[in-house]
């Protein structure tokens, strides 16, 4: 028995080992990181090294608690500006999305697999949802600066969708279970109250449970050790309790993480910190399990059905949800298009792939196997085009700041305030001599191993330490200070356009110089509040809007969305790669528009032909003649 423990845990962890050793070769090569943990699951499974692990409950079990442990994780690290700005969008995609693509996909599943169509969907829902952690993965491991508005609405939908697509997965096991077969009308009335109830419960007791974690840190004096491993504890309870009362526990946790995250928590850098490293960990068990569950001996029996099945999810499932889905919304057609591909399919479709074997289905190994293959074909295919795409579709801007080197510290009864350590980076303003603000309390500089005060070091060098007590509201304006000069491409470096323009300034200032065709409404309207108005009332950092013989860029924004620099370019940036379809709301109208103005031109062309060529009018004919 105690050299079996030994055995396992020595075998565990070098698992564990191999996964961490193989981030490094993802983030040399770009290569998806669940691609590699899946295969080294399989590579130590019973078609492997021959470990055999064929426990489908224990499986599901690990997921859960370490899907709960992501989701908790994601929720607290997205902050509610970004949840503003995508809400609409990624909403939509995580409702109705996942029912399109489940619908789409299981049409198609039921003609290609022999499955029938309860188990058609069953299959497509379980592949309905994506996968957060290896889109964003792949976008660090590239150094890929995403544009806001896209990484908001992938990681607000990568958080909210896995909830509903796990009640449809749940849900259609129980009908095929029992036997049932009913009607559609009724199974659709089922499927929508059962949603509502399971959403609704999951959302008030994570709504409750985030405020009771915030609640219960500001009260309790507990150790900064124990504190993270207490929210920790604190997350699953809430995950367990939305189940326990028939809501959904996976939406209930990342509720409860959003809410935490974006209040005055506590520790919260220690909380963070934790958190990051309690979520890689997680990430790392549930993709090993999930390898090594799988039997690849078993895969060729349906490998091409199972192939066809991903490139269809790819290019045309998730394609038609996606656009449908954004209909509404003005979003380019070069976004709607990235996020279309961006969906990778991850750990939760192979998680949801295991419940049919849970509920004892006859094809429940098929949909399993089905679902790992997809899986794979995603990874493979989607994962190593991201940043290629990202690229041809112009959705890469440059970086903000350059290299930064900074530390937040935690100090007890520091509410509202932080304590940074910045060391000076070479090149950046406050090494060129730019002063703090004085709003920033520095305290403490160290310099060849010496401390100082700051009052008694003069100017700030390259490779000083700089110990800062400031508000929470202000360490944004001090990372601009701290950081070196961003390294810009060639390609990159008039990103920004040649002339800087005050977003304070009139717009007729501009008509005056450039006369790029205003309106009179519009000169009387300021340069920013110009550039606004014509992005659709929301700037986005990188933004360009052309004007007759100029171009407007937008170099920057404030917190609140205001435009606080401008660029002016003369030489208008090639058009990125167009994309002939995913036309918006807005478009479809202007384009119908354009179709009715010139279907009656030709109408009203030939009416005014046929009265030129006319006859003359007696009267006029009459008075000639006399």
């Amino acid at each position: 028995m105690e050299h079996a423990i030994y055995l396992v845990t020595l075998v565990g962890t070098a698992l564990v080992v191999a996964a961490a050793f193989s981030s490094l070769i993802a983030f040399r090569f770009g290569a998806p990181l669940l691609l590699l943990f899946l295969c080294i699951g399989l590579a130590t499974g019973t078609d492997g090294l021959g470990i055999e692990f064929d426990n489908a409950r224990v499986a599901y079990f690990a997921g859960s608690l370490a899907l709960a442990v992501i989701l908790f994780d994601s929720g607290f690290g997205t902050p509610l500006n970004a949840l503003r700005q995508a809400a609409g969008p990624a909403l939509s995609l995580a409702t109705f999305g996942v029912l399109l693509t489940t619908g789409l996909f299981g049409a198609a599943a039921y003609y290609l697999l022999d499955l029938s169509w309860l188990e058609s969907f069953l299959l497509g829902a379980a592949v309905a949802s994506t996968d957060a952690a290896a889109v964003f993965f792949l976008l660090r491991a590239g150094e890929i600066n995403l544009r806001e508005r896209v990484r908001s609405t992938l990681e607000v939908e990568s958080g909210t969708n896995d909830p509903i697509a796990i009640f449809l997965t749940i849900t259609l096991v129980e009908i095929i279970a029992a036997h049932a077969n009913p009607e559609t009308n009724v199974l659709v009335t089922n499927l929508m109250l059962g949603f509502l109830v399971n959403m609704g419960l999951g959302a008030v007791v994570g709504v409750l449970g985030g405020l009771g974690i915030v609640r219960l840190v500001d009260r309790l004096n507990l150790d900064h050790g124990l504190l993270p491993i207490f929210v920790l504890t604190l997350s699953l309870m809430v995950f367990a309790a939305a189940g326990a009362i028939g809501g959904s526990g996976f939406l209930a946790v990342y509720l409860a993480g959003l809410i935490a995250g974006n209040s005055d928590i506590r520790a919260v850098t220690i909380l963070k910190r934790f958190q990051d490293g309690m979520s890689w960990l997680a990430q790392i068990i549930m993709f090993l399990i999930l390898g090594l569950f799988a039997t690849p001996s078993q895969f060729p029996a349906i490998m091409l059905p199972a192939i066809a099945l991903g490139l269809f999810l790819m290019f045309i499932a998730r394609p038609i949800a996606v656009w449908l889905c954004l209909i509404p919304f003005r979003l380019p057609r070069p976004e709607v298009a990235f996020v279309s591909w961006v969906g990778l399919r991850g750990a939760v479709s192979i998680l949801l792939a295991i419940t049919p074997l849970l509920g004892g289905l006859e094809n429940g190994r098929t949909i399993f196997n089905a679902a790992f293959i997809i899986v794979l074909v995603s990874l493979v295919i989607q994962g190593w085009t991201v940043g290629p795409l990202a690229r041809r579709l112009g959705l890469i801007v440059p970086a903000r700041l350059g290299p930064l080197d900074k530390v937040e510290l935690e100090l007890p009864g520091s509410a509202h305030h932080e304590l940074l350590a910045y060391r000076v980076a070479p090149g950046s303003p406050v090494a060129r001599g730019e002063r703090i603000p004085r709003w920033a309390r520095p305290s403490l500089v160290l310099r060849d191993g010496r401390s100082m005060r700051f009052q008694d070091m003069g100017r700030l060098a390259a490779g000083d330490q700089v110990y800062i007590f400031v508000p929470d509201r202000y360490p944004r304006l001090l990372d601009k200070l701290f950081a070196s000069r961003a390294v810009v491409d060639p390609e990159d470096a008039d990103f920004f356009g040649a002339f800087a323009v005050d977003p304070a300034r009139s717009a007729a200032e501009l008509e005056a110089a450039y006369a790029p065709g205003l309106t009179e409404a519009e000169q009387k309207q300021t340069v920013g509040a110009l550039v606004t108005a014509r992005l659709g009332g929301h700037a986005e950092y990188a933004d360009r809007v052309l004007i007759g013989p100029i171009e407007l860029i937008v170099r920057d924004v404030d917190d609140k969305g205001r435009i606080t620099g401008l660029g002016l370019s003369f030489e208008p940036t090639a058009p990125v790669a167009r994309v002939p379809v995913f036309l918006s709301a807005g478009e479809i109208v202007d384009r119908l528009a354009a179709f009715i103005r010139d279907w009656r031109r030709p109408v009203v062309t030939q009416v005014a032909a046929k009265t030129d060529d006319a006859p003359e009018p007696p009267v006029e004919k009459a008075a000639t003649g006399s």
